[in-house]
């Protein structure tokens, strides 16, 4: 939701109504909140193990793809944006049947279901980062809308109580968290020198102790970016999350999920890593002996930090939310815009 929120906020920033149709997670919230109106709609993913529940599947889908005909036709839009979740298969399909122009994202580095069936009906397809085999001029590289950067370090530092000379390690793993990681970490740094910042999930925390003082525990951290913005160097899975690294400018070592849909993570985490922003450790050679060596030499060397920072910010996307609003503007028929054009530089 994040990404599609900052998208739709540059597309309202500039003129645009926006309305969202989502499911019942996060969005259902997360959505009205920022101001936008929301249509539910019910779409389920089809079970691979069980034919019963497949027909029942296909069946709630069916009627979901009557219903979004049905909601694309009064609404009429211009264009409609599709974040590659399960409800934008039966959005994506009523426009192709109402011929409404659509973009959609694919913000990890492997195409969804949704995604490939909707690829070939789509105006433009903005991705995060190179698929291999998809290419211009329907596949356009945006990076992955992130928040804005909090642009006072110390004050993002002052927040977690970090004092200027102390160095500080950013751990997490997710919304869930990630409990490989999570025990590793405990382990390595349990009498390490610096500080420590650890969202492990609420899933895991009842069962975990701060190993010392100085070892920050929780089970989230509500303002990520600041904590981003904070450390020194993060530890943490290959998702979505790489791009807020990217953004700060803050080196990583990543521990991609191995059952991630596609090995995407794997993806994410090579990119970084051959771009020299991150350093990769797969989950089942991830131990503490192994988390500890390649941290602490990462901090015993600041001019490789530096010049992973340097190369965080060589790959990062700050304008990502702009570039795939204006790519929507231009699929709308948006005057005096074209593809590619940063919808930021617009006027409403």
């Amino acid at each position: 939701m994040v990404p599609a929120l900052a998208v739709a906020e540059q597309l309202r920033a500039n003129g645009a109504e926006v309305q969202f149709v989502g499911g019942d997670r996060a969005e259902a919230e997360l959505v009205p909140a920022a101001g936008f109106k929301f249509h539910r709609l019910n779409v389920t993913s089809l079970p691979r193990d069980s034919a019963l529940g497949a027909a029942r599947a296909v069946a709630v889908d069916t009627a979901a793809l009557a219903i979004a005909t049905a909601l694309v036709a009064r609404l009429r839009p211009k264009a409609v944006f599709g974040g590659g979740g399960y409800v934008a298969g039966p959005v994506g399909l009523a426009c192709a049947m109402l011929r409404t122009p659509l973009v959609i994202a694919e913000l990890d580095g492997h195409l969804g279901l949704t995604n490939r069936m909707l690829a070939p009906l789509a105006r433009r397809v903005c991705t995060a980062l190179p698929l291999p085999g998809h290419g211009a001029p329907k596949f356009v590289i945006t990076g992955r809308p992130v928040p804005p950067v909090p642009a006072d370090r110390a004050a993002a530092r002052a927040r977690f109580g970090v004092a200027e000379d102390e160095t500080l390690v950013l751990v997490f793993g997710g919304s869930l968290g990630a409990r490989s990681i999570n025990e590793a970490s405990l382990a390595a740094f349990s009498d390490s020198g610096f500080r420590v910042l650890h969202a492990a999930g609420e899933r895991d925390l009842p069962n975990l102790r701060a190993p010392r003082p100085g070892y920050d525990l929780r089970g989230y951290v509500s303002d990520f970016m600041e904590a981003v913005v904070a450390c020194d160097l993060a530890v943490a899975r290959a998702g979505g999350s790489i791009w807020e690294l990217a953004a700060a400018g803050r080196p990583s070592v990543l521990v991609p999920y191995p059952h991630a849909t596609g090995d995407h993570q794997t993806v994410n985490a090579r990119y970084l890593a051959g771009a020299g922003a991150a350093v990769m450790i797969s989950d089942a050679d991830l131990t503490p002996e192994l988390l500890r060596t390649e941290v602490e030499g990462l901090l015993a060397d600041r001019h490789r930090l530096e010049a992973m920072s340097r190369a965080a910010l060589g790959i990062a996307r700050p304008h990502a939310a702009a570039v795939i609003a204006s790519e929507v503007l231009a699929a709308a028929g948006a005057p005096n815009i074209g593809p590619g054009q940063h919808a930021g530089e617009l006027q409403p």
